[in-house]
């Protein structure tokens, strides 16, 4: 084994750059060339069934049974002509990532024995995938099969090819048989059009009669590993689990701060390049790349999109990565910490809320009028995060973001948000005004308020930037830091989709309840203001998000400080969130307690997998091989006895002997603590409620780990490293 790890390593480093061939047109003409996008259906469609289509995309108004049809026929030969055999409904169960099931273009065969290629209506709109083959959190039982997958036609099929040959991605929502969302899409699109709804609203109060839609739009910043295929399959972790479960640190990490925007390895652009056409070609408007902080770390950042349409954006972008790096004798690590001691991989959603007029709602305006509006958005969006800052916890935790979240090297795991001085000056000097003299009135402009108005022009990027902030915010937008690397977007755009829609509603509720009550528009809106400025305060702070003092203050502001996966799942299930979701209409209650006994499910599964992993690593690879070097130093002891005097010798195995009892406690620890853990999970496994399963193997078995892997990593130190048989961090982590 040791023998293959030297041959694996001799060749990564022989290995060359895989030659990438351009396309010959310019990006223009290539990009969507595979996305079945409103220039292919305005040449596939017929003129009506074109108009019906667009009409059902813009206004959700339904497709009748013949347009549905005219649709898939124009779908299936543009398929064909892009080389499609099967179709696929494309959806996103509570799994985490992506589910197909392919089928092929044709009927049964005719009497003659000929097929036809067939692709109907009926096909398009509807799939019936087995409902109770998914994480359900109970809501299907094993004999309750059925379920349903939806077209959603607003975000746009694609034909993507693989080995197998072309296949029509149709992106759909899932649910149960009796109509319970079991993805990520359905919900999102919900959150969605309450944020449409509740935003559309609040533009009214300030005389907006133009815009129709508001969408949320978001660009998820894509950060990765990369790392040699054959080095890879020689870790059995890193396969099994995504991570290194041991190893001990390189000589040189990242301390020297050089790796960030670098030089890109050669092999890497290379990869970078054939990613980039690939992703062109369907569609994903990546722009840029760069290296990242950690040896052998990345980022690929898009353009920002539409949620929905970003979200399955990355998804695709996600298993695309996986493809390409095959082809240039790599894999792709999505894990959010993959390696111990060094930085691990986020997935910064930048959130931005937009109108159908081209107004970007969180960019700071030019008149009094549209600054006002701005702070009233950005005062409700800081009272969401804050009245839900435990639930957004929820939303990008799990078992391998906990690793990152909190570690000194992402965002921390106490939620708060960054404004810089400008802002933070503005909402303090709103804090203390007094609305006699706050209000002032302006013929042309209508209103205008002391505090915000004083200020002529908010300028964008008056203030640095704090990295240290897991919510900042970023000149016209949000950045949401704490989402993992390996997450679907979709859990953390739908908390807060739905937590500002809450927010906002019950702004207008505040606003309107004054209104009542005598007081002026102008006076209710300055009231509300100053209350929710005040009330939100906790949430906002601009120092430094790891220190140790900043943990106490933020338990001091009642802010959520809890760092347990599982107990933080709990926040899913106050009744203050389930009434949010359920008057949002985005989750049912119903809905809410499956996707916590998936979350919670999910969680314990995960954790089970890494104990068996790092056991059987322990216990099979690590052990023997310490105890071969062990017999190799007994040995060389046992000559020195035997050839030189008592005294002499001992003085000339003194160090040797030394290593062999070193090595003696390390392989007694390790094996002790092995068989520790086995017996635990043993007693955890009985237990029939998933959430103190989840909570046991959180508090009993997850703190084990380091403890092994303490003493694993002290061995791979001692032990010669002819004899090691796994790669070690010092070949994982550096490519050339």
């Amino acid at each position: 084994m040791s023998t293959l790890r030297f041959k694996m390593v001799e060749e990564a480093i022989g290995r060359k750059a895989v030659e990438v061939k351009a396309p010959a047109e310019r990006p223009a003409e290539y990009f969507g060339k595979y996305v079945f996008d409103r220039d292919k259906m305005r040449k596939y469609l017929p003129k009506a069934c074109f108009e019906t289509l667009m009409n059902t995309m813009k206004n959700g108004s339904p497709l009748d049974r013949e347009t549905a049809d005219c649709v898939a026929a124009g779908m299936k030969q543009w398929a064909q002509d892009m080389g499609a055999t099967h179709y696929t409904h494309w959806f996103q169960p509570l799994t985490g990532g992506t589910a197909e099931k392919h089928d092929a273009f044709i009927t049964a065969p005719m009497d003659n024995g000929k097929v036809l290629m067939s692709f109907s209506g009926k096909e398009l709109i509807k799939g019936e995938p087995d409902a109770s083959s998914f994480p359900s959190g109970g809501l299907r039982a094993t004999f309750e099969a059925r379920g349903y997958t939806a077209w959603d036609c607003t975000s746009p099929a694609f034909v993507r090819h693989d080995a197998a040959g072309g296949t029509l991605c149709i992106p759909t929502a899932f649910c149960s048989y009796t109509g319970e969302a079991l993805d990520q899409k359905t919900p999102l699109l919900r959150s969605m059009q309450a944020i449409n709804e509740q935003s559309l609203r609040l533009l009214r109060l300030f005389g907006n009669t133009t815009s129709k839609k508001v969408t949320p739009s978001v660009g998820p910043e894509q950060e990765y590993f990369l790392v040699d295929a054959k080095k890879f399959l020689q870790r059995k972790d890193l396969i099994y689990t995504g991570r290194t479960l041991f190893g001990a640190m390189p000589p040189k990490g990242q301390e020297l701060d050089d790796h960030y925007f670098g030089s890109i390895p050669t092999r890497v652009i290379a990869f970078m390049k054939d990613l980039e056409y690939e992703c062109q070609q369907l569609g994903i408007p990546v722009k840029t790349r760069h290296n990242e902080v950690a040896p052998n770390q990345f980022e690929l950042a898009p353009v920002f999109e539409e949620t929905n349409l970003a979200n399955d954006h990355n998804q695709l972008l996600m298993s695309t990565m996986k493809v390409v790096a095959r082809r240039h004798c790599f894999r792709v690590l999505l894990h959010e910490k993959p390696f111990k001691g060094i930085n691990g991989s986020g997935k910064h959603n930048n959130w931005s809320l937009g109108t159908d007029t081209g107004v970007n709602l969180l960019s700071p305006g030019r008149s009094a009028a549209e600054n006002l509006q701005f702070i009233t958005f950005l005062v409700n969006i800081l009272m969401a995060v804050y009245r839900r800052n435990g639930l957004l916890k929820v939303s990008v935790m799990s078992a391998g973001n906990a690793h990152r979240l909190g570690a000194n090297e992402a965002p921390p795991a106490i939620l708060s948000v960054f404004l810089g001085t400008q802002l933070s000056a503005i909402l303090d000097k709103i804090e203390f005004s007094q609305s006699d003299e706050a209000i002032q009135l302006d013929k042309k402009t209508g209103f205008r308020m002391d505090g915000i108005t004083h200020i002529p022009e908010l300028f964008r990027d008056t203030t640095d930037r704090n990295r240290t902030s897991p919510f900042a915010f970023t000149g016209n937008r949000f950045e949401f830091r704490a989402v993992g690397s390996s997450d679907n977007c979709a859990d953390a755009m739908i908390t807060l989709n739905t937590a500002v829609a809450y927010q906002l509603k019950e702004f207008k509720a505040d606003i309107d309840k004054l209104i009542a009550e005598g007081h002026t528009k102008e006076n209710a809106i300055f009231t509300v203001l100053k209350r929710y400025t005040v009330a939100c305060k906790p949430i906002r702070f601009e120092g430094n998000g790891y220190s140790d003092e900043w943990k106490a203050e933020a338990a001091r502001r009642g802010l959520d400080c809890e760092t347990s996966v599982p107990l933080i799942f709990d926040r899913l299930l106050e009744q203050e969130n389930i009434r949010m979701f359920g008057e949002t209409g985005v989750l049912s209650e119903v809905e809410l307690h499956a996707r916590a006994e998936v979350k919670w499910e999910t969680y314990t599964k995960k954790v089970q997998i890494e104990a068996r992993i790092l056991g059987d690593l322990a216990m099979n690879h690590i052990l023997p091989v310490a105890s071969r070097y062990q017999s190799m130093l007994l040995d060389k002891v046992s000559k020195f006895m035997a050839i030189f005097p008592k005294e002499k010798a001992r003085v000339l195995a003194e160090q040797d002997l030394e290593l062999i009892e070193k090595i003696a406690r390390h392989m007694t620890c390790i094996q002790t603590q092995v068989e520790a853990m086995v017996e635990t999970r043993k007693v955890i496994n009985k237990m029939g409620d998933i959430r103190e399963k989840a909570i046991a193997y959180h508090d009993r078995i997850a703190p084990t780990f380091d403890e092994i892997r303490a003493h694993i990593d002290k061995l791979e130190l001692i032990v010669d490293n002819e004899m090691w048989t796994l790669p070690k961090y010092r070949e994982l982590l550096f490519l050339r």
